[in-house]
């Protein structure tokens, strides 16, 4: 087993501290003795590591752990791959913008916005045109409502020096980047239900060791089924 340069993020072999534990893997799962498991994991030449140590019993998987290291690596960079990285796009105004140049520019913001990007509208003051700032922010308060159905508005159109801005983001969901902690959480749940699913099959097999040999007993873990469903 190859050092965790995570820092232990998981426990693994007599790192794990719990009695007994649910082992998973292809075939279904089963709960066993820590001390078992390590042993099946040694007559494999692999490791014991602990996924979900929040479960009761934890679940483990018997897997090479560098192995395991390198699939959890990879499944994160393809969610990363995944995400939209959100830029600031920058449309630039004078106070006395044509028809033509407008929709021109509007067209580009909405690309930008669908893409999942921010916009950044300002308008350029020059020399003695800063007389016709309340041209300005009506041509940009325009500019944010026709907009309205693609983006929403972060803030007003404010006089900063020589520019006055307008900052609008999409209006789509899920376009952000997200977070590391959010990425974390995501494979916390991931294996959470996989835990889970291992229950059930547990449960399930537990209810027809009962009745495996009562008369009748199909029929009734069919209803009992049933009711569970």
């Amino acid at each position: 087993m190859k050092n965790d340069k995570k820092g232990n993020q998981y426990r693994v072999n007599e790192q794990i501290r719990a009695r007994e534990v649910r082992v998973v893997g292809e075939d279904g799962s089963s709960v066993m003795s820590t001390r078992d498991a390590l042993e099946m994991a040694r007559q494999e030449g692999v490791d014991l590591v602990e996924i979900s140590p929040n479960a009761n019993p934890p679940v483990c998987r018997i897997i090479d752990y560098s192995k395991f290291l390198y699939q959890q690596k990879k499944r994160a960079k393809e969610m990363k791959a995944k995400q939209v990285k959100q830029e600031v796009k920058e449309i630039r105004f004078g106070p006395q913008t044509d028809e033509h140049d407008y929709n021109f520019k509007l067209k580009h913001a909405k690309e930008f916005l669908e893409e999942g990007n921010k916009v950044r509208a300002y308008v350029f003051f020059r020399g003695r045109s800063i007389l016709f700032k309340e041209q300005g922010e009506v041509l940009l308060l325009r500019f944010a409502n026709d907009l309205e159905e693609y983006g929403k508005v972060d803030q007003l159109p404010s006089l900063e020096g020589k520019k006055m801005f307008l900052y609008l983001s999409p209006k789509k969901a899920g376009v952000a980047k997200k977070s590391q902690q959010k990425v974390d959480r995501e494979r916390r749940e991931a294996e959470a239900k996989e835990a889970a699913k291992a229950q059930e099959e547990s449960t399930a097999e537990a209810k027809g060791g009962i009745f495996a040999n009562v008369k009748g007993g199909d029929d009734i873990l069919a209803k009992l089924r049933e009711g569970d469903d």
